[in-house]
C-alpha cells in the first residue's frame, strides 16, 4: 500500500494558531514505526500543477493564491496567512490525493496523511482549506484514467460544503457528508446525501447512521472509485467537534466505511481531513488507526483478487 505525506513543506503560521500543524509530522513518525505498517510504501506527494488545480477551481482564483493578491477577507476565511509556503503545501496536499487515487486504482487503496480540504469552493477558501483535494483528484481520475463513476463518504464532523456545492447537479460524483447539524460552515450546502447529526451523538446512534447512509449511497451506484475523508474530528474530546465518538468508536467507523467498500469492489482513495484535540497525541493516534484500516482492507482486497475489480466494469485497465 502507498501512502503519500509531505509534512516538509511547512505551513508557517503564527504563535498560539489552533491549526494543529505538527500532527502531520508526528503521524508520518507513528506509521513509519508501526509495525503493521511495515509493508507500506511511504513517498512524498507531489505539487498539484495549474492544469490539475482547474479542472475544478476558477483560473482567477488559483491565479491570486500563487501570486498571493488574495484579498484580506479571503485570507481571513481561509483562517491561514498567504506566504509562499502556504501556497507550496496546498498544492502538495491536493497532489498527494491525486497520486493516491491513481495508486488506489492499481492497489485498492492508498493514503494521503493529510488532504481532505473539503471547505474549499471553485473559487474561493474557507475553513483552513485553500484547493480542494478531492474534487481536484475526481477530476483528474475522470479525465485521465478513464473513471466514470466516484462516491464521496465524508465523515469528517464539517459537512463537505465546498465539495458538494464543486459537484452539485453532476450526476457522475455522489457526495455524502455525515456532519454535526450545528457545527461550522453554519451555511450547508446541499449533498447528493447529507445526515445532520445533533450534538452529543455517540458510538452506536452514529455508527447506526453512518451504516445506512452507506447503503443509501451505494444503492446509487455503481461506482468505480471512492474517496474516503476520514477526519478525527468527531472525536469526543475534540474543541471543535461536538460529537461524542470514542476512539473505538471512530475505528469501527473506519471499518464500516471499508467493508462496504470491500463488498462493493470500489477502490479508496482515503485523507485524514480534521482533527482538533487538545491533545496532540489523541488526534495521531485517530488518523493512524485509519492508516491501519486502510492496510487491512489494502490486505482482503488482494486476498479476494479485487485488484482493478472497480474499473472492470468500466473497461478501464490497472496500469
Amino acid at each position: 500500500m502507498r501512502i503519500f505525506y509531505h509534512d516538509q513543506f511547512v505551513l508557517p503560521l503564527p504563535e498560539g494558531h489552533r491549526f494543529p500543524m505538527a500532527k502531520y509530522a508526528r503521524l508520518r513518525e507513528r506509521v513509519s514505526a508501526d509495525l503493521e505498517l511495515r509493508h507500506a510504501r511511504l513517498e512524498v506527494g507531489p505539487s498539484s500543477p495549474d492544469d490539475e488545480l482547474l479542472l475544478a477551481h476558477d483560473s482567477d482564483y488559483v491565479h491570486r493564491v500563487a501570486n498571493g493578491s488574495l484579498t484580506p477577507a479571503e485570507v481571513r476565511r481561509i483562517g491561514f496567512p498567504w506566504s509562499p509556503g502556504m501556497v507550496e503545501r496546498s498544492r502538495r496536499s491536493v497532489g498527494s490525493t491525486v497520486e493516491a487515487a491513481r495508486a488506489a486504482l492499481v492497489d485498492g487503496v492508498a493514503v494521503n496523511l493529510a488532504g481532505g480540504t473539503h471547505h474549499a469552493f471553485a473559487a474561493r477558501g474557507q475553513g483552513f482549506c485553500v484547493f480542494n483535494d478531492v474534487a481536484v483528484a475526481a477530476r483528474v481520475a475522470q479525465r485521465q484514467e478513464g473513471i466514470r463513476r466516484i462516491v464521496v463518504l465524508d465523515c469528517d464532523v464539517h459537512q463537505g460544503n465546498g465539495t458538494a456545492a464543486i459537484f452539485r447537479a453532476d450526476p457522475t460524483v455522489f457526495t455524502l457528508s455525515v456532519h454535526g447539524a450545528s457545527n461550522f460552515p453554519f451555511e450547508k450546502e446541499t449533498s447528493d446525501l447529507d445526515v445532520a447529526l445533533p450534538d452529543g451523538t455517540g458510538d452506536q446512534p452514529y455508527l447506526a447512521e453512518l451504516e445506512h447512509a452507506l447503503d443509501v449511497a451505494f444503492a446509487s451506484g455503481p461506482f468505480d472509485l471512492a474517496f474516503y475523508v476520514s477526519g478525527a474530528d468527531p472525536y469526543e474530546r475534540d474543541r471543535l467537534g461536538k460529537l461524542d465518538l470514542s476512539r473505538e468508536g471512530l475505528a469501527r467507523r473506519d471499518a464500516l466505511v471499508f467493508e462496504k467498500c470491500l463488498r462493493s469492489h470500489v477502490p479508496v482513495a482515503v485523507s485524514m481531513a480534521g482533527g482538533y484535540a487538545k491533545e496532540i497525541e489523541d488526534i495521531v493516534a485517530i488518523h493512524l488507526e485509519t492508516v491501519r484500516q486502510s492496510m487491512r482492507f489494502h490486505e482482503s482486497w488482494s486476498a479476494l483478487g479485487r485488484r482493478g475489480s472497480g474499473l472492470e466494469r468500466t473497461g478501464v485497465q490497472s496500469r
